[in-house]
Parts: structure tokens; C-alpha cells; sequence
């Protein structure tokens, strides 16, 4: 039947647009509900979720996962690693004379306890004679004590014109000793716990050592072990980072114990002058200590002397502390940037830096890591940084060396 004019209009929908009418049923028209790329909802456009998206949370939440779970294996297996880098740091020290053994015949294996023998010859000649020092001095101090404290009291009255009382500090010993009785009683009531401390170091060490074996007798087929599963060019790379931190590792140990014979001939001649008991036995000490303990190894070292130097005379003590001091300075400005130059050529306040680092990062044991890290670290560095020439400047000029300054005096 035929529509008139206004037939669309009394029939259509109030709240369609006009153009609605005339469409299909079923049909839908882009931007309204139902449309993929969005529609209105009480007039606002809603846009559908990316099919990325929950993919990309689901991955993110792995990774965080992931992150987390190695943070605690880390803490876990913390003890485990700072081994197996004292194992790796104790192979690079050694791998020098191992290599020049087995370049003359003999095989990794006996090189390597051949090496073992002559360290633990020399770690238990030097505690030993610690030991037998330390068990007779400190006999002869409590035996002597009394006396000790007498004649110094005695020295500093007459020296510095004082009127110290020997009766009052007498009188405070018992309190004293009797502190030191207490405190000494509750560290042997607690001697379970001692025990079972020194059997955890005992097999810490015991690991140490057999990790430290394993890496340097079984060096060449641990490396070809790791070099087969990079490329060449990476092998090559690999190789040299190793060749350079066993260089820095074992010129550290051999530079520090050379600087140690020096030191130990120099004081004990000093200490044999002096007049010092047991001079053989505190030369040792000295050289050990104040070489290979960093930073305050200085202060331990020669600290020992000057106390056995005050059982002899105060005066003693007092020229053995400026001799202590003395060489401190001349090894310091003259001996050690000699004989480390070609090992650890590193500047005094990057050293100390490092050791700083490496004893909050590690403990006491990043104290003696510290040095040889960092000089591998400087040496890698030193070979992939790239470097520019200088600009000229008054801020960039170098001092003039010491003896161009004496030159220049002398002309005038």
C-alpha cells in the first residue's frame, strides 16, 4: 500500500535519528554499541581492551617473579659465592707458579699441592711463632705487670715533672682485674657456641681449599669448558680477561710479599738495635700484617712492636714508634710505587676507595679483594675506553717533576 509523505514520520521511533528509520532491521551503524572499534554507553565511548594487554601483565608479573625468586637464591646461597670468589682469587694467585712449573715438566695436579705445601708451610711458620710470642709475652706482661706500670708512672714523673700516684692506680687494679675475670668467665661458660663457630670456619676453609685446588690444577679444561660455549671472538675476549686478572692477582700477592721482606729485614734490624725481645718473631709480623691487611694493617703491625718495645724501657718504645713511622713514610713515598708500578698501578686515593667498598659489600675478606679487583677493573677499562688528547689549560697543566724543580733552584 502505498505510504503518503507523512506516514515515516508517524511511524518511526521517537528516539532514532530521522535517517534510522529508512535503514534495514539489523542494521548498525559505525560508533553505536556492538561496533568493534568502540560505541556509547549513556553518551560516553567505551574502547575495548588490546589483546597485548593481558599477555604484557601476565609477562611483567613473571619477570617480577623472577627478580624476586633470584634475589633470595642470592641471599641464600650468599656464603656459597663469597667462596667460590675467594677459591677463584686464591687460583689466581697461585696460577703463575703453577704455569711455570708445568712449562718445565710437571703436571697440573702436583704443581698445584706442591704450591699448597709451600703456603701452608708459611701460614703455619708465621702463626706458630705468632702464637709462641703471644702465649710468653702476655705470661711475662700479667707476671710484670705491676712492675710495667710502676716504671712508666716513674718515667713520667721525672720526665714531665707530673706527680702521678702509684698508690690510686694501685689501689684500682682489683677493680680491674676483677672486670677482666668476669668478662673472661662468661666467654668460657659460652664455649659451645665457640666450638661450633671454629667448626664452621674449619670447613669453610676445608672448602675453600678444595674449590681452590680444583680451579687451578684444573684450570685449562674449566676455561675450555667455558670458551665451547661462546664464539671465537668472544673466547679471545674471555681468555684475556682472565689472563689480565691472574697478572693483577698473583703481581699483587708477589709485589706484597716482597714489600714484606723488606720491611721485616728493616725492622728487625731496628728491633735488634733497640735492644727488643723476640725481634726475629715481631719482624715477621710485621712484614705479614702491615702488607697484606690493607689500610689498617699499618697501625696492627707496628703497634705490637712498641708495646713489647714499653717492657723493655719507655725510651725504647718511643724511638721504635718514630722508626715504625719513619719507614711507614719512605715505603710509602718510595719503595711501594717502585715495586707496584707495573702491578697495581693505581692512585693511593682510588686504593682506599676500594678498600672502603670492598669491605661494605663483603666483609672483612673484600678488604684484601679489593686491590686486585680494582686493578683488573682499571685494566679492562684502560683497554676499551677510548681516550683524547688534552686540551691546553692552566686547570690541566701537570706539576714539574722533582728534579726539574731542584734544576730550576740550583740555576738561580
Amino acid at each position: 500500500m502505498p505510504q503518503t509523505p507523512g506516514d515515516s514520520a508517524a511511524y518511526a521511533p521517537a528516539d532514532l535519528p530521522p535517517d534510522a528509520a529508512a535503514e534495514p532491521p539489523g542494521t548498525r551503524r559505525p560508533g553505536t554499541n556492538g561496533e568493534p572499534n568502540g560505541g556509547t554507553r549513556d553518551g560516553a565511548t567505551t574502547h575495548p581492551m588490546p589483546r597485548w594487554l593481558p599477555k604484557a601483565f601476565l609477562l611483567a608479573g613473571a619477570i617480577v617473579l623472577l627478580f624476586l625468586g633470584g634475589l633470595w637464591l642470592l641471599r641464600q646461597l650468599r656464603e656459597l659465592l663469597l667462596l667460590l670468589l675467594i677459591s677463584l682469587f686464591l687460583a689466581f694467585a697461585i696460577e703463575p707458579a703453577v704455569n711455570w712449573l708445568a712449562r718445565r715438566g710437571w703436571r697440573r695436579g702436583p704443581a698445584t699441592a706442591l704450591m699448597f705445601l709451600v703456603v701452608g708451610a708459611l701460614a703455619g711458620g708465621f702463626l706458630g711463632g705468632i702464637g709462641s710470642l703471644l702465649a710468653t709475652q702476655t705470661t711475662n706482661v700479667i707476671d710484670g705487670f705491676p712492675g710495667y706500670v710502676q716504671h712508666l708512672i716513674g718515667w713520667i714523673n721525672s720526665t714531665f715533672g707530673t706527680n702521678l700516684s702509684q698508690d690510686t692506680l694501685f689501689q684500682r687494679l682489683p677493680t680491674v682485674t676483677d672486670t677482666l675475670s668476669r668478662h673472661l668467665s662468661d666467654v668460657a661458660q659460652n664455649a659451645w657456641g665457640i666450638g661450633a663457630t671454629a667448626f664452621g670456619v674449619i670447613f669453610k676453609g676445608l672448602g675453600v681449599l678444595l674449590f681452590t685446588f680444583y680451579l687451578s690444577a684444573e684450570g685449562p679444561q674449566f676455561r675450555r669448558t667455558m670458551c665451547s660455549l661462546l664464539p671465537p671472538r668472544r673466547q679471545r675476549q674471555v681468555l684475556w680477561a682472565w689472563e689480565i686478572a691472574v697478572d693483577k692477582t698473583g703481581g699483587y700477592i708477589y709485589s706484597r710479599a716482597l714489600l714484606a721482606l723488606i720491611s721485616g729485614i728493616a725492622h728487625y734490624a731496628a728491633m735488634a738495635l733497640l735492644g727488643v725481645p723476640n725481634a726475629a718473631t715481631l719482624a715477621l709480623w710485621v712484614g705479614v700484617v702491615s702488607q697484606f691487611i690493607p689500610a689498617v694493617g699499618t697501625y696492627l703491625a707496628g703497634a705490637v712492636p712498641v708495646l713489647i718495645a714499653l717492657t723493655v724501657a719507655p725510651s725504647t718504645a718511643l724511638w721504635m714508634l718514630l722508626f715504625v713511622v719513619g719507614y711507614q713514610q719512605l715505603e710509602n713515598l718510595l719503595l711501594q710505587p717502585r715495586i707496584t708500578a707495573r702491578t697495581l698501578d693505581m692512585h693511593p686515593a682510588v686504593a682506599f676507595g676500594l678498600i672502603l667498598a670492598g669491605a661494605a659489600v663483603v666483609g672483612p675478606i673484600g678488604v684484601v679483594l679489593a686491590l686486585p679487583a680494582g686493578a683488573s677493573i682499571q685494566a679492562f677499562a684502560s683497554a676499551y675506553v677510548r681516550r683524547y688528547e688534552i686540551e691546553e689549560h692552566p686547570l690541566t697543566r701537570p706539576d714539574a717533576p722533582a728534579g726539574a724543580i731542584w734544576r730550576r733552584l740550583s740555576r738561580k
